[in-house]
């Protein structure tokens, strides 16, 4: 016996025709002349204006080189995709579902919104929104509660792209009265058979996103494209954090950048550091500290140069610095205590 297709409400069958907004070849309608489909990859381009999500991706993002050019392999395949529609080459959308893997604050969830630009500009999806979840917005929490809340998302999504972050929650064969395998189902149903209206993306740590995998095969066979983002370099994260200051009208004074590559050095060695997000929060901590510095010469009259700079001492007030001078100090200390009285070295 076939298992049901799920098929999201107010949302057409997978028929193998052009995808959704292809330009028509077929003729043009009563009073209107038929315009020449794009026959160059730069009048795609041109009508697309696909080149500048590519560019924006560019600047927006740095580093990340692997993936950026990955992005444009998957543009320049859609491109000549698109062409050969125009011939009556192709019969049926390319499959473009995908996996992105990484740590925490490498720029999965930004990569995944301007795929979904590219992929509407280009006609392969309606909306070009992107809908991200994770495993609570899909699994529900007794019989007969998961279907509905999955088909529900799915409905949102449809159009555009679909972002399931930590994936691999979804699939917990531990616990036996788990619903997340149905909601894995009916994902399945929906990324097959409704591919030419939806895009998903599954994001996750690597090695967990490998287990997810191996334990659910049919979800595998589906992802066509995987993304490894790696984590940032510390040079790297400190024009991150540059960036980020700018676009908030803020910057570094004498000594403080000096400062925040000393202070990236230390965190990225510490437990749960995540690459750009850590330091977003780092530097809205440098800020709140600006704030009561500030806020303490109340009947001082403040320049713009005051408003705008994070200082040095902003900076070397984190608990990162305060807790590596008490480690300093207490191995100091502890070496003292232990130094053999021969006085051989250790």
């Amino acid at each position: 016996m076939t298992a049901p297709l799920y098929r999201i409400p107010g949302t057409t069958p997978a028929t193998g025709a052009s995808p959704a907004g292809a330009p028509s070849t077929s003729g043009a309608t009563s009073g209107e002349a038929a315009s020449p489909a794009p026959r160059t990859v730069a009048e795609v381009l041109a009508s697309s204006q696909v080149e500048a999500v590519l560019d924006e991706l560019e600047r927006e993002l740095v580093g990340l080189a692997p993936v950026k050019q990955r992005i444009r392999d998957i543009a320049a395949l859609l491109v000549i995709d698109k062409l050969r529609l125009n011939l009556g080459l192709a019969a049926q959308s390319p499959s473009l579902h995908m996996s992105f893997t990484g740590n925490p604050g490498t720029g999965k969830t930004t990569v995944a919104m301007r795929m979904a630009q590219i992929l509407h500009r280009l006609g392969y999806v309606r909306k070009g929104h992107l809908v991200a979840v994770t495993r609570d917005d899909l699994v529900g929490q007794y019989i007969g509660h998961t279907a509905p809340k999955t088909r529900e998302v799915l409905k949102k999504a449809m159009g555009g792209v679909l972002f399931i972050d930590e994936a691999y929650y979804l699939y917990r064969p531990e616990n036996e009265r788990d619903y997340g395998q149905e909601a894995i189902e009916i994902l399945l149903q929906v990324m097959e058979n409704q591919r030419d209206d939806l895009v998903v993306i599954l994001a996750g740590y690597a090695e967990r996103m490998d287990t997810f995998f191996r334990s659910n095969p049919g979800m595998s066979s589906r992802i066509a494209h995987h993304l490894d983002f790696p984590d940032y370099a510390e040079s790297e994260l400190l024009e991150i954090a540059e960036r980020l200051l700018a676009q908030q009208n803020y910057r570094f004074g004498a000594g403080a950048r000096e400062a925040f590559a000393q202070y990236l050095a230390h965190r990225v060695r510490q437990p749960h550091f995540a690459n750009a997000r850590s330091v977003r929060n780092a530097l809205d901590r440098a800020r709140l500290r600006q704030a009561s510095r500030l806020f303490a010469e109340r009947d001082r009259e403040l320049s713009l140069d005051d408003l705008c700079t994070i200082t040095e001492a902003d900076i070397r007030a984190s608990r990162v610095f305060a807790a590596l001078a008490a480690s300093v100090t207490t191995e100091a200390g502890s070496g003292d205590r232990s130094r053999p009285i021969t006085g051989r070295p250790r």
